[in-house]
């Protein structure tokens, strides 16, 4: 019998959106990294929301996945005035990236609220970092978190299913590492993480640890190996085209079928899912592959419930949204800048606001917020 995972409560407090007083007469600035980001957008649909509800005007503006372009919006949006700066980083955990747009906020005087993307790979040099000015804080998913439970959930599946995923006979499951950006903390995590605590549940249950798809393939250090997104952008096609091009050499044919496909986020795993399907699996009917992704995008959502997709790591744009807009607020009228938060979000060292992650499969009833250790 399959396990599920308990519904933990997870709800922004009445208060948390309620009016705050005194906002500077300049609105604020939001930088996203990539407009075309699919998690992304819900997050910015919950952020638009949320300020309009609180009474702040947010610019919002596409980097387009370009750090000059973020570091010259910014800029900008401080020479001809910005109450605070809200920033998505493009550049994933480039330190010094980070330590010039916080030197921007400094020096207009204004909060720089980070979110979503790391400031550096380094947890100390983050912390340095935001003990340099009190009007900052990153709120964000500890990256390693979504690897441990896309792992957890890979490995529950995989001993209650060994045989029938076992398409090549050979007693190992043979898997495919869709990594979305190579220098992406939350990328590097997954990749790394999700194979590891899938081989636990495996080992613990007498089964071998799983192995590429095509063992020519670099390991990449500790991470393992994986294909990565030349263009950085986590996306669909590349997924699709991937998985096409794959599928033409390993496949049932040549006994060398993969038989998992891992992707760090919901629009790869769509996009290898389409691939799979055009060959004639996930399908009504046709053999199944077992595909885990991260976000719990709805569309990841409707393919779950359909049967074409096995799981995926919740990361509720809803709280995300509403957090980095609650933090923004309380900063710019002056007050605790975690005020009105749910308790069940996590701040640590008093600049690291923690949103947790949660597993999303067909057994959930609903999407559960919270976190298993």
């Amino acid at each position: 019998m399959k396990k599920r995972y308990a519904a933990i409560p997870l709800i922004l407090s009445a208060s948390m959106l309620a009016s705050v007083p005194a906002f500077a007469e300049d609105g604020v600035t939001v930088s996203w990294y990539n407009f075309g980001d699919a998690f992304s957008s819900y997050v910015r649909d919950s952020m638009s929301n949320a300020f309009d509800e609180l009474g702040v005007e947010a610019t919002m503006k596409d980097s387009n996945n370009i750090q000059q372009t973020q570091n010259d919006d910014l800029q900008t949006a401080v020479n001809t005035g910005t109450s605070a700066i809200v920033v998505q980083m493009v550049d994933s955990g480039a330190y010094a990236t980070a330590k010039n747009i916080l030197q921007m906020g400094m020096d207009a005087d204004i909060p720089v609220i980070f979110f979503s993307r790391v400031m550096s790979t380094d947890n100390d040099e983050c912390a340095e970092l935001m003990s340099t000015y009190d009007k900052t804080c990153y709120i964000g998913t500890k990256p390693e978190e979504a690897g441990y439970l896309q792992g957890d959930m890979i490995g529950e599946y995989l001993v209650n299913h060994y045989d029938e995923c076992d398409l090549n006979g050979d007693g190992k499951i043979s898997y495919v590492m869709l990594k979305g950006d190579q220098a992406n903390q939350e990328a590097i995590y997954r990749t790394k993480y999700s194979v590891e605590y899938a081989n636990k549940a495996l080992e613990k249950a007498g089964y071998p640890d799983l192995e590429y798809y095509d063992p020519s393939t670099d390991t990449n250090g500790d991470e393992g190996p994986y294909i990565v997104d030349p263009n950085g952008s986590w996306s669909q096609t590349f997924a699709n085209e991937t998985m096409t091009t794959i599928l033409t050499q390993y496949n049932e044919s040549n006994n060398n079928m993969p038989e998992l496909i891992i992707s760090n986020n919901d629009d790869m795993a769509i996009g290898a899912i389409n691939a799979l399907k055009v060959a004639g699996y996930n399908t009504e009917g046709g053999t199944y592959i077992p595909v885990f992704g991260v976000d719990a995008t709805d569309q990841a959502k409707k393919a779950i419930a359909a049967g074409e997709m096995t799981g995926s790591v919740l990361q509720d744009p809803e709280i995300y949204g509403k957090t980095v807009a609650r933090v923004t607020a309380n900063s710019i009228s002056g007050k605790d800048m975690f005020d009105g938060l749910d308790d069940k979000i996590q701040i640590i060292d008093g600049w690291d606001c923690v949103i947790p992650y949660a597993p999303y499969t067909a057994d959930a009833e609903t999407a559960t917020e919270g976190a298993t250790e």
